[in-house]
């Protein structure tokens, strides 16, 4: 059986994985893999279609219905264009917090799970932890649909999930849902000084951003809203643009990419059809005067269902049960809970670190979270092996 290691020592060596989600993350995989069978759990390992990265399930105790999740991402978010004042996959300590990318978002949680497997395997778990690691969660979630959907398949069925986003270690059973979107303008390049004949594709895309953004403001003061949720109301971001070969050449194309995150009950697609309609109607015609081959194209890249609250939620009910608390919290940030919810698995959020610090430079996690989350996962361990009444 392989050596015990403290969630410290192997937080460690997760952040020296560089798996910003441009990059593979299967060598970290590996290394999970690898940790868990020298303890004596097989790994259920999958590649994704083009083999450059990989997710896994591993499960401790009886291949039985009822067990609980605790599932975790393995990607990051880049660190170029940040003042990190540390090397940011090289993770240091200093006055009670942990630096690095990833200890907060949030390899710290799948630290404190791996190094609680030792336990876990002496306590005679009556009920199985599965342990769900993903890929591509920073990008749109994109990894967990096939990893959900292979649970599913091949594990009985689980009665909760406990993700451990970074949470403060509060308990969240609400999330907002997000859909990323990706607008392609194909314009009419020509030279800088005809202008009349051409189609200038980056102002047609700023055209469409500044209806995007008026559609953000309607949000403010039309529609539901949730007050547990910061901001209330559904919101849109435009995160990426690029277009253009020279400043002489009138741009042939741009493309904008966007996500619009909804609060539970509200259909981020409207947003979209709006769009859509808006260039069918109003830009469009004047400019296929010019050259009729100009297009607007959106499409959808990714999206994730909102977490929304259950007054029956096992996954709520077992939190509450081992931390005492007596309230839940919502978050404006997407992640795979709501997910897993709609694959029929009662989830909640609870991790160490907050997300104040997710995707900052100098991202940390402060030592007394990593703590208290090992106390907390240790007693999920512990419920699992009726050592704790339910």
């Amino acid at each position: 059986m392989g050596d015990v290691s403290t969630p410290f020592e192997i937080l460690r060596r997760l952040i020296a994985f560089d798996t910003v989600s441009a990059r593979s993350n299967k060598a970290m995989i590996e290394f999970i893999a690898d940790y868990l069978e020298k303890h004596g759990i097989s790994c259920n390992v999958a590649p994704n279609e083009d083999g450059t990265k990989a997710d896994m399930i591993a499960t401790i105790g009886p291949m039985v219905e009822g067990g609980i999740v605790l599932s975790g991402h393995t990607d990051v978010v880049p660190v170029e264009g940040q003042d990190w004042h540390s090397e940011p996959f090289n993770m240091v300590e200093r006055d009670g917090l942990l630096y690095g990318r990833g200890t907060c978002d949030m390899k710290g949680f799948i630290a404190v799970v791996m190094s609680l497997v030792p336990e876990m395997i002496k306590l005679n778990l009556q009920r199985p932890l599965h342990l769900v690691f993903s890929y591509d969660e920073e990008v749109g979630c994109l990894g967990a649909p096939a990893l959900i959907a292979r649970m599913i398949r091949d594990v009985p069925m689980p009665q909760a999930a406990i993700i451990g986003e970074p949470t403060s270690m509060k308990l969240v059973n609400a999330h907002k849902g997000v859909t990323i979107f990706e607008t392609v303008v194909t314009g009419c390049p020509a030279h800088s000084s005809q202008t009349q004949s051409g189609v200038n594709a980056i102002t047609v895309a700023a055209e469409c951003i500044v209806f995007l953004k008026s559609k953000a403001k309607e949000f403010q003061t039309e529609g539901s809203l949730d007050q547990r949720l910061q901001p209330p109301y559904n919101t849109v971001n435009v995160g990426m643009i690029e277009g253009g070969t020279a400043l002489n050449i009138i741009a042939g194309e741009c493309k904008f990419n966007w996500d619009c995150r909804s609060i539970a009950g509200q259909d981020a697609g409207q947003v979209s059809e709006k769009l859509e309609r808006y260039c069918l109607e109003e830009l469009l015609p004047p400019l296929k005067e010019i050259d009729p081959n100009v297009e607007i194209i959106t499409r959808e890249v990714a999206a994730v269902p909102p977490l929304t609250p259950s007054d029956d939620n096992p996954a709520e009910a077992l939190v509450r049960q081992l931390t005492g608390q007596n309230q839940a919290g919502a978050v404006s940030f997407a992640a795979e809970a709501g997910m897993f919810q709609d694959a029929g698995v009662p989830s909640v959020i609870c991790g160490p670190g907050s997300v104040a610090q997710a995707h900052q430079p100098n991202e940390f996690v402060e030592i007394t979270q990593i703590d208290a989350c090992t106390e907390f996962v240790r007693k999920i361990a512990n419920w699992a092996a009726d050592k704790i009444d339910r």
